[in-house]
């Protein structure tokens, strides 16, 4: 197998294992980190944009809108396997964590299908956004098109996918009113936000080390 496809099955790896983790756990806990108050699943969510990203510049918006769709429909096999095992009965007396199984079963299908909405559109918008700024740009300053693409999208990753589950009354008892639910997301974006210009240097630092090896392959 050529060194090009191994590093895209590499990333791909990579977003599908942050986007699976990010699902399963999503808001089943709350965290603080300085000042930010963030779903647990927000601390994996981030990096699928990186990988998109990367995907976006070293093989082109195909191959990264062919990976969000794979990406989407992982969220429908994981539905379906967690809803599968829900349903079978029970082996009363073997194992200690079937409360926590059906815990995490409960809030998850919130989380999912408040995912599968916010993602499809969110890492759509993440694609054609890097792919306007990189026409626009002429293929120039790779700081640019990575920060507004990825700031862009998780703005609206961030509004649809807390707005669905505060209707769904999937936060918890301290998230009762509008004004809650928007500090929620001021603070989970600003999270964001700051990891998008973290992950600038990440994003440059995997272009000039992968794209060589690829173009010279």
């Amino acid at each position: 197998m050529k060194y090009k496809e191994k590093l895209f099955l590499f990333l791909s790896g990579i977003f599908l294992t942050c986007l699976v983790l990010g699902n399963i756990i999503g808001t089943t806990k709350f965290v603080k980190i300085f000042y930010f108050e963030i779903p647990v699943g927000v601390l994996a969510y981030p990096f699928t944009f990186l990988a998109t990203d990367l995907i976006c510049e070293l093989y082109g918006k195909k191959r990264a809108q062919f990976l969000v769709i794979v990406g989407f429909t992982m969220n429908f096999f994981i539905l379906g396997l967690m809803t599968l095992g829900h349903i079978l009965s029970d082996a009363e007396g073997i194992s200690a964590g079937t409360s926590v199984f059906e815990s995490v079963y409960k809030f998850m299908i919130g989380n999912v299908i408040a995912s599968m909405i916010a993602y499809l559109i969110a890492q759509t918008v993440d694609v054609n956004l890097f792919h306007f700024w990189k026409n626009f740009t002429k293929g120039k300053h790779l700081w640019l098109r990575n920060i507004f693409s990825t700031t862009g999208s998780q703005l609206v990753d961030t509004i649809l996918i807390l707005l669905i589950l505060y209707y769904a009354n999937n936060l918890g008892d301290d998230v009762n009113k509008l004004s809650d639910l928007v500090k929620l997301i001021y603070s989970s974006y600003l999270f964001k936000f700051c990891f998008a210009l973290f992950d600038t240097p990440l994003f440059y630092i995997g272009v000039w080390f992968f794209k060589p090896k690829i173009e010279n392959e």
